[in-house]
């Protein structure tokens, strides 16, 4: 029952914002896809690729969120739930994670699954320049961008959007 109710909240959340989103090319992004093995983001509609970023993800790449802290980027279906202008990674879109069946694992295992997962830019300080980061997992489990890609997508991609992330 949980598993259908979580899939009418996505379909809802990615229906209601399909009329207000930018297009490229004349097509809305519909989905965004992350493909960690291959270091991509996709902006997908019509289940083919309108546009295609080099991203970064945490530390600890390989396998999918266990626990908070552990540095690894989630794997599974999720939506963009918000986002804020940030002063250390320019601008940011929190991802729901954790989702129903991560949650519920972290309960059975008795741990905490994390949070604060979001798609963002890199930093770019005297001491940190932005071209340190964009080859490298860096993160503590999230997303990152350059931040010339991560404005792009922030005009592309409205909060509702679903957010799938496959290893």
């Amino acid at each position: 029952m949980r598993w259908l109710l979580a899939f009418i909240c996505l379909s809802f959340a990615a229906l209601s914002s399909a009329s207000t989103v930018e297009i490229i090319n004349g097509k809305p992004v519909e989905k965004v896809l992350v493909l960690k093995s291959a270091r991509q983001l996709q902006l997908i509609n019509d289940g083919k690729p309108l546009k295609t970023y080099r991203i970064s993800l945490g530390k600890n790449p390989k396998g999918a969120k266990l626990i908070e802290g552990d540095r690894r980027t989630p794997e599974g279906f999720y939506w963009i739930d918000w986002r804020k202008t940030s002063d250390r990674f320019n601008l940011s879109m929190h991802i729901s994670y954790p989702n129903i069946s991560d949650a519920a694992r972290a309960r059975r295992e008795g741990v905490k699954p994390g949070s604060m997962i979001m798609i963002h830019g890199t930093p770019d300080t005297e001491d940190y320049p932005e071209q340190w980061f964009h080859t490298l997992d860096w993160t503590d489990g999230c997303i990152g961008m350059r931040n010339v890609d991560m404005r792009e997508v922030w005009n592309l991609v409205k909060d509702g959007t679903l957010v799938e992330i496959r290893p």
